[in-house]
């Protein structure tokens, strides 16, 4: 059960670190008050209905108010992470670090409870009663 918890604690870990480090963009398409398009990654569709100016008649200065908007939102990642300790460590430093670790953790271990140590191994032989040499009797 704590192997499942750990490996389960990991890959959160794993995931935390991966959406804080990401930035990404969300662009949103409004036509007036109601939102049209919302799209991650890349530019919101429209909905067709943008007015398009005329640039070819120069002497009509008449425009109209545009109904539609895009609103782009970046989310930065974080960009400057936490280097580790063991960075600055020396060879010999390692090699005893990861040596302590290894039998710290097999300190602990135990035996398997289907794990009989003296399989191996006969009784020793009955040569004398014991028990009517000690006069020792079950009743």
């Amino acid at each position: 059960m704590n192997n499942l918890i750990y490996k389960i604690t990991s890959i959160f870990m794993t995931f935390v670190v991966l959406l804080s480090t990401m930035s990404f963009t969300i662009s949103s398409h409004f036509c007036g008050d109601t939102v049209m398009d919302v799209s991650y990654f890349s530019k919101a569709s429209s909905c067709g209905m943008e007015i398009k100016q005329d640039l070819n008649n120069k002497d009509c200065s008449i425009s109209k108010k545009n109904c539609c908007k895009d609103v782009t939102k970046v989310i930065e990642g974080q960009d400057d992470l936490k280097k580790s300790a063991f960075d600055n460590l020396s060879f010999d430093q390692q090699v005893f670090v990861a040596s302590f670790c290894y039998s710290y953790i097999n300190l602990f271990k135990g035996l398997h409870n289907k794990v009989i140590p003296f399989k191996n191994y006969s009784p020793p032989l009955v040569v004398k009663d014991i028990q009517a040499l000690d006069e020792v009797y079950l009743i």
